[in-house]
Order: structure tokens, then sequence, then C-alpha cells
């Protein structure tokens, strides 16, 4: 199953809908509950970081037998140094995300803790790329 969404960059309403959507899916489907919630919380947290940062961009979510894999790609600015960006609490969030109550520097970690699978690719001016695999333990169904 594949599924593709498109993450505005102009509403920071709009931002976890794709999010949402797969929960509901991996609901439907009988995934257990931890691996939902891991799947929502790293994916919740990348759409944050694309609206925030990017001007938004796209998801695209592969649900296979033994793996969830989402695809998390936009057009932004780019990070300039991955390392330091990695790292709990550092962000360069603007203080109108900070006064709404994000940007606390947590997506990326968030989105590494909650994937068993994590990489991204970033070039400054070009955008960035995130890939988190999570992998299924069970079902029940």
């Amino acid at each position: 199953m594949q599924y593709h969404y498109t993450v505005p960059g102009d509403d920071i309403t709009c931002a976890g809908k794709a999010s949402s959507e797969i929960k509901k899916v991996l609901q439907r489907l009988g995934i257990e509950p931890g691996i939902i919630k891991r799947t929502a919380v790293a994916m919740y947290e990348a759409e944050m970081n694309m609206v925030v940062h990017a001007g938004g961009g796209t998801a695209d979510v592969m649900i296979e037998n033994d793996a969830i894999t989402i695809i998390m790609k936009d057009n932004g600015p780019g990070i300039e140094n991955i390392e330091l960006a990695m790292q709990d609490g550092y962000s360069t969030a603007p203080e109108i995300a900070r006064e709404m109550g994000f940007g606390a520097g947590m997506g990326l970690p968030n989105m590494k803790r909650n994937s068993d699978d994590f990489r991204i690719e970033s070039e400054p001016g070009k955008g960035t790329t995130v890939t988190m695999k999570i992998r299924i333990q069970g079902t029940s169904s």
C-alpha cells in the first residue's frame, strides 16, 4: 500500500493531517498500537518541520507486511549542520512558531527515536529528505 500527501507550507493548522490519516489506515489494518504511535509521532514531527522551516513538502508512505517506510521531502533551505540539528533542544524555528508552542528542537531527535531506521539527507539551498522505517512486529488481525 502506498500513500502520497502534499504538506502545505502556508498554514500551520494543516500540519499533522497526513500523519493523522496514516494513523487511521494503520488502525484499520490492525497494526499494534505501539507501532501506530511511533509512526504517527515520527511523521507528525516531520510535517511540523516542513511547515515551520521549509514551506511544506511531500510525504510518501509505504506500508508493507514487515515495515512502514515514510519519506518526507521538501525543497526548503536545507540543514547546514545535521549533527547540530539532531541535538535535543537545538532549534532554528522563527519566533512566531515558538510563540505557538512549536520549535522546541525535538523534531529531528523524536523522528529518530521513533524510527528503527532513520536517514536524513540535506543540502543547503536544495532541501531535505528524511527517510524513516518502522518495523512491524505483529498485527492484531
